[in-house]
């Protein structure tokens, strides 16, 4: 629980009260590699706090190919939020790249609870603020960095993750082929 509490805790700080009410909704839930959290078209009820392991969001076109949005590790929270707030199904696919252990909350009670507790309402307020600044985060790295910048960026933010999952899912969250990524890493390492 300490991972849940330091996680709340860096969006704004509980009372004791505050936290035991958050804390009630939380399930931890362990899930293998290749674990579905959320299919796309599917109404989602969990939001998911990361304590282990690495999750990813994808979206799937029509001749199959996917395309990786965003990464989750250990520390983060991970969901379809779009459809959790409309309430409607995931245009998205939330698996599990390596086993992980996860907290589930539901999320219609987390607004519940926010709508009643004024610390549980500004946590959740700076939580999506923070959300909001990952994805823009996200966008100008995919607007704006080539795709070398790219690789060093995720290589900063998570350090082992060739060791962690297949560079295929690397290179498509990076938005460039598994050829490019390999000439990529054999530039950077010949140097």
């Amino acid at each position: 629980m300490i991972i849940l509490e330091c996680f709340i805790n860096n969006f704004h700080p509980l009372s004791e009260q505050s936290y035991q009410k958050v804390l009630s909704l939380a399930k931890l839930l362990k899930f293998s590699n290749k674990d579905i959290l959320t299919k796309y078209g599917e109404t989602p009820k969990n939001l998911f706090i990361l304590k282990r392991g690495v999750v990813r969001s994808y979206y799937t076109d029509n001749n199959g190919k996917e395309y990786i949005r965003s990464l989750f590790t250990t520390f983060s929270a991970s969901g379809s939020l779009g459809a959790l707030i409309t309430n409607k199904p995931s245009e998205l696919t939330y698996d599990c790249l390596t086993d992980c252990e996860l907290y589930a909350i539901n999320y219609k009670e987390l607004k519940k609870l926010a709508l009643q507790d004024k610390d549980v309402s500004y946590m959740y307020a700076n939580a999506l603020e923070s959300i909001f600044l990952i994805f823009e985060s996200r966008l100008y790295d995919l607007s704006v960095l080539n795709a070398t910048e790219r690789y060093l960026k995720l290589k900063t933010q998570i350090p082992e993750i060739e060791n962690i999952i297949p560079q295929y899912h690397i290179a498509s969250y990076l938005n460039i082929s598994a050829v490019q990524l390999s000439r990529i890493r054999k530039e950077i390492y010949s140097k």
